[in-house]
């Protein structure tokens, strides 16, 4: 597996959305989580495991990003769409960056 560089940008991003006044709806938190998965590689879309019924193996990284325990094939298919489209890495931090400054307008930014 080869690591991807995380530009600034993204990283910055990532910190921001942890920083909302107001937490985004589940569609908007399920776009963050895909372009965030894609735009970090780790694990390639690929190579991750498909989530099963009750998918309880990844429940601190589902309730970082503020989803329920049970929304594990939620995730797996927003990842999955952003994928299929073929973004690149980079791609996707770009548009995970518009995302996050959207949100930032939209929720307002505590930081």
């Amino acid at each position: 597996m080869t690591s991807t560089t995380k530009t600034p940008a993204f990283e910055k991003a990532v910190k921001d959305s942890r920083n909302l006044k107001a937490k985004p709806d589940n569609d908007e938190l399920l776009q963050l989580y895909a372009l965030f998965k894609q735009g970090s590689q780790d694990p390639p879309f690929a190579e991750a495991p498909k989530p099963g019924m009750f998918d309880l193996t990844n429940q601190n990284a589902m309730l970082s990003f503020g989803l329920g325990v049970l929304q594990g094939k939620a995730k797996h298919n927003a990842w999955q769409k952003v994928a299929d489209e073929g973004l690149t890495d980079q791609q996707a931090q770009e548009k995970y960056v518009k995302l996050v400054d959207s949100l930032k307008e939209k929720y307002g930014f505590e930081g």
